[in-house]
């Protein structure tokens, strides 16, 4: 592998409380080790435009607490095609840049694979996703904030439901994936937790809220995941709603609330290691892998491995929520 002088970092799928955080750290270790590092705005996007700017320590300052992603983020279908790709190399191949270091999800990788297969270019990945799904790192930047403002959000909501004795349904996000779910479920004591990972027959929703109802609890709260097989809160309760008639039912989408706010103190630590790795790595000459953290130790994974192998959800955890609805 030739010699690595300046490296490109970018944000790309959906954002994740945490990336400005990783950013800095791939910035300021990269000129800690005397490389140049220029941003590329707008993911793969800003790559086929040119849309380049370069890093300074100063550029990234004050930004480790903050969400979103100073670099912007967008989704790509131009670079999913064989031109589009080569418009990406060519402006990389311009800007005098040897090496990437892409912070994002499945998609961000599986297109980081592509590109590093037909160019050979050296690429590291870093998982930023609040869904939490990617193989080879026990948390991925984000999700321990989104799991946290959910949180916040479903206790504020316990509190009105204890008021009025009121049956919630609560949706938060996880389209293919229920850790979101199952931990907030957990941590906020929810009556009933559903999942993409498991099947969820309506009949059998209706008969524990049934018996649930029956302890004469002071509010109930369901927790659903948004990729559910029910089809999310809003249908879920669609399809209660004639069998639970003498109840008072709402319904509560947390959405993209969950994306946003300052990281946690546990988000910011975790970037800032994975940053440092991701520069690392390249130093010592790996390629087309990612960083991530396993039982608190740096482990780097193929970046295939990352998007192409699905992360399973603890289901020891998942066993909780049944003994202590």
């Amino acid at each position: 592998m030739k010699t690595i002088k300046k490296i490109g970092v970018f944000t790309s799928g959906g954002d994740s409380p945490g990336m400005n955080a990783a950013v800095r750290a791939v910035t300021r270790a990269a000129l800690f080790r005397d490389l140049s590092v220029t941003g590329i705005r707008y993911g793969y996007q800003g790559m086929i435009e040119g849309d380049f700017v370069e890093l300074s320590r100063t550029s990234v300052s004050n930004i480790i607490q903050r969400g979103g992603t100073i670099l912007k983020s967008a989704r790509s279908s131009e670079f999913m095609t064989p031109d589009g790709r080569e418009k990406a190399a060519r402006n990389l191949a311009k800007h005098g840049i040897d090496a990437l270091i892409a912070i994002g999800g499945d998609g961000t990788f599986k297109g980081a694979t592509i590109l590093n297969d037909e160019y050979k270019f050296p690429i590291i990945g870093i998982p930023g996703t609040i869904d939490n799904d990617l193989s080879g790192t026990d948390e991925t930047i984000g999700y321990d904030t989104a799991l946290n403002t959910a949180l916040d959000a479903i206790d504020k909501i316990r509190d009105t439901a204890d008021a009025h004795e009121r049956l919630f349904i609560v949706e938060v996000m996880g389209r293919d994936a229920g850790f979101i779910a199952l931990e907030t479920g957990i941590a906020c004591g929810a009556e009933l937790t559903l999942l993409p990972e498991t099947l969820t027959r309506v009949q059998e929703v209706k008969e524990n809220l049934t018996k649930i109802l029956e302890n004469k609890k002071r509010s109930t709260l369901v927790i659903v995941a948004e990729g559910d097989e029910t089809g999310g809160a809003i249908n879920l309760s669609q399809q209660l709603k004639q069998d639970f008639e003498e109840y008072d039912m709402r319904v509560c989408v947390l959405g993209h609330i969950q994306r946003g706010g300052n990281p946690t103190a546990r988000d910011r630590v975790l970037a800032s290691r994975l940053g440092v790795a991701a520069v690392n790595a390249l130093f010592d000459g790996h390629v087309n892998v990612m960083v991530g953290v396993v039982n608190n130790n740096i482990k780097l994974t193929p970046l295939k491995s990352g998007w192409g192998k699905k992360k399973s959800i603890q289901y020891e955890i998942l066993e909780l929520t049944k003994v202590l609805k």
